[in-house]
């Protein structure tokens, strides 16, 4: 936030090494997870005629930490969920099947990824390009998801119960239906619609109480997952809500 009120906003994602806090660990940590908006981009790029921060040069400790001109450079792969570290890779796979950056997103951009691996095969082009296979499907997903893509909203909503809307409502013994927030080693929280997350212990959750396609993997719950519970008990003075795992819904 400091950073952006001195500079404007970022646009790209290099320009994160110049935050404070921010060293070669952090950035490799927190660099695939961060999208540039190309809205503001295209904000910035109109105002400014060259893609600076509008009518805000970089400040002088920002200018020591980049080679200046290079730290206002765009790069339409920041829009992506590709890792910087895979850049170098997505050019030359973007090389290999003739697109460019800038189609990102557009349906000429999935048909030439399309040709390209029904003619040579996903394992041909990862020794092609010296990669993994999971690197190379990031990359993939990177170039044909439409600009603004965002994974969670595909998370179904749940369908919360009407008349329960507060930790107040709740009794012990009451079913509800939530989304999985957040795993945890102990167990899964999942939100149930009264404004506090509830607990499903890991000992609730059961090889049994799993879809039968999940069985053979580690008994966990992941992040957006719609599940059926039922409440054990509630500690309204500390907030807490204790649940136990019904079903998995699909």
């Amino acid at each position: 936030m400091e950073w952006r009120e001195k500079n404007g906003p970022f646009i790209n994602r290099g320009q994160l090494k110049e935050v404070k806090g921010v060293g070669p660990t952090t950035f490799q940590q927190c660099a695939g997870f961060i999208r540039i908006n190309p809205e503001n981009l295209k904000s910035i790029c109109s105002a400014t005629g060259a893609g600076g921060a509008a009518g805000k040069p970089p400040s002088k400790k920002s200018k020591s930490k980049t080679t200046g001109i290079a730290s206002q450079q765009l790069n339409p792969l920041d829009q992506t969920c590709i890792h910087p570290e895979s850049y170098d890779i997505a050019m030359r796979f973007l090389v290999l099947i003739g697109g460019n950056v800038q189609d990102i997103g557009k349906p000429e951009m999935q048909s030439k990824v399309n040709a390209a691996i029904q003619k040579e095969g996903m394992g041909e082009v990862c020794q092609k390009l010296n990669t993994a296979l999971p690197t190379l499907q990031i990359i993939i997903d990177g170039l044909t998801q439409p600009q603004g893509f965002d994974i969670r909203q595909g998370f179904d909503t749940p369908d919360f119960k009407r008349g329960i809307v507060s930790i107040n409502d709740l009794k012990q013994g009451t079913v509800l239906t939530g989304r999985v927030e957040n795993a945890a080693l102990f167990g899964a929280f999942v939100d149930i619609g009264v404004g506090r997350s509830g607990l499903i212990h890991k000992k609730y959750i059961t090889e049994a109480k799993l879809p039968r396609d999940e069985r053979r993997r580690s008994l966990a719950l992941g992040p957006g997952e719609k599940v059926e519970v039922r409440v054990l008990n509630v500690d309204v003075a500390r907030g807490r809500i204790g649940l136990d795992l019904i079903r998995v819904l699909r």
